[in-house]
């Protein structure tokens, strides 16, 4: 056996691997005796079938199917060996030119291209620096979050006539382009929030109204053409909502008002525990603080996917892209050009993003420990189950439930990439300056867009 390997260029090699028959064919009759011995084949007891009778039928199935082994084995080891650092998998070249009779005599040459992995360097300094914003509470945001909160624990009223923040119980049926009632079509008894309804000349229409009181409605003007909150609405699928252009009768059956809770001793014991807030300016500092830590989650996201964007723009390589193309073709035989064209700028850049963690990580002997991936995979599924319920799991069934998540093989891997992400960020995050900077809610999630 011989192997020799041709670099193209930094990026691209080919390894070619030339097989003598003395290199596959103790393989391939150790193979057609395995066979034998599990065949079981009519007018032959099972496991005496002669070898030969197995050659004779299958060899050259077993002979391809060998030789395959060998190249697959043979190449690895090579990579291994010379630490190559690859890209994507080898990808064989096919000479059209050449055919074998596989006759168990053939000499092969079989010839492979690699990608590269291209070599760079990590400098990053206390001289990079990068925005940390910390997000503070504005006094609008903070008053819609008092206002909600009082609302979730107030008393429901029915005012005589509606206001801008009441709820409309109330029938929506389905109109004709005449304005006749449309026979057969869509009716849905629900509850109209005035304050979600985007079109401000609707919801203009919806305030003033009373019991019994009939408006002819443009849903999706109402909405904005947003089809799952019409859908939600009308009690209707996404898809039928979104081609949806019916106007609607919405005929008030009642006018609900969510009176706000009073700021008291009660009120204020009940949210927090008995005397852990005395007044008004403690409830509001409370809320405060209660609201900047959940936004302090979205900040952490921000600079994250602003140091993926600087490290990427920082350490500049090139990548064997057409290589890598070729790979994604070969790999994934429904890709169409438009989409692979369409996608492989994502591709590369989280491929770069992939290299340039891979280096940290080397580089720095950053471990990720299995306590690590096992506390990262607690603290997701803790998130999951508090979407459904706010009462928190305990603590030994969420260890059990980490433990059985964990045991897929996919599962284990994902969390594996996420906490080395969180130590890429990390690292980064303490050689580089982060420049800290205030700003208020409202202007971080325009900034955030």
């Amino acid at each position: 056996m011989n192997i020799t390997q041709e670099k193209t260029d930094n990026l691209n090699a080919t390894i070619k691997i030339n097989l003598a028959p003395a290199d596959y064919q103790a393989r391939v009759e150790k193979a057609i005796k395995d066979q034998a011995k599990k065949a079981n084949l009519p007018g032959f007891r099972k496991g005496m079938v002669p070898a030969g009778h197995i050659k004779k039928m299958y060899g050259k199935s077993i002979l391809v199917d060998e030789v395959n082994n060998l190249l697959s084995d043979t190449l690895n080891n090579y990579i291994n060996e010379q630490n190559l650092s690859v890209l994507g998998q080898p990808l064989p070249k096919v000479d059209e030119k050449v055919e074998y009779n596989w006759d168990y005599n053939d000499d092969f040459v079989f010839n492979y291209e690699l990608g590269l992995a291209p070599e760079f360097a990590i400098d990053f300094t206390s001289k990079d620096t990068i925005t940390q914003y910390i997000i503070k509470i504005d006094e609008a945001t903070l008053a819609e979050r008092v206002k909600n909160i009082r609302r979730s624990y107030g008393k429901m009223t029915n005012p005589d006539v509606s206001a801008e923040d009441d709820v409309l119980y109330a029938q929506l049926t389905q109109l004709s382009p005449d304005g006749s009632v449309f026979d057969g079509g869509i009716s849905n008894t629900t509850s109209v929030r005035l304050e979600q309804i985007a079109d401000e000349s609707v919801k203009k229409s919806l305030v003033g109204v009373k019991k019994d009181d009939e408006i002819v409605v443009d849903v999706q003007k109402a909405y904005n053409n947003d089809a799952a909150k019409i859908a939600a609405i009308l009690g209707i699928e996404e898809s039928e909502a979104a081609d949806l252009k019916s106007n609607f009768k919405l005929a008030v059956k009642n006018v609900n008002r969510l009176a706000e809770s009073d700021l008291n001793q009660e009120f204020f014991d009940k949210l927090f525990g008995e005397g852990a807030v005395t007044d008004e300016a403690g409830f509001k500092a409370k809320i405060t603080e209660e609201l900047e830590g959940m936004m302090q989650q979205d900040a952490e996201r921000k600079l994250q996917n602003d140091i993926y964007n600087y490290a990427i723009d920082k350490v500049s390589f090139e990548l064997p892209d057409d290589f890598l193309k070729r790979w994604l073709k070969a790999t994934n035989e429904k890709l169409s050009d438009e989409e692979l064209e369409g996608g492989y700028a994502d591709f590369a850049k989280n491929l770069k993003w992939t290299l340039i963690e891979n280096k940290i990580i080397t580089e720095n002997k950053i471990e990720i420990k299995y306590d690590e991936v096992f506390a990262a995979a607690k603290q997701s599924l803790d998130q999951q189950f508090r979407m459904y319920s706010p009462q928190p799991i305990a603590e030994e069934q969420l260890a059990q439930y980490a433990v059985q998540y964990l045991q897929n093989k996919e599962n284990a891997n994902k969390v594996f990439e996420e906490v080395k992400a969180l130590k890429t960020f990390d690292y980064i995050k303490s050689v580089a300056t982060l420049d800290k900077k205030d700003i208020f809610f409202n202007d971080f999630k325009e900034l955030a867009k």
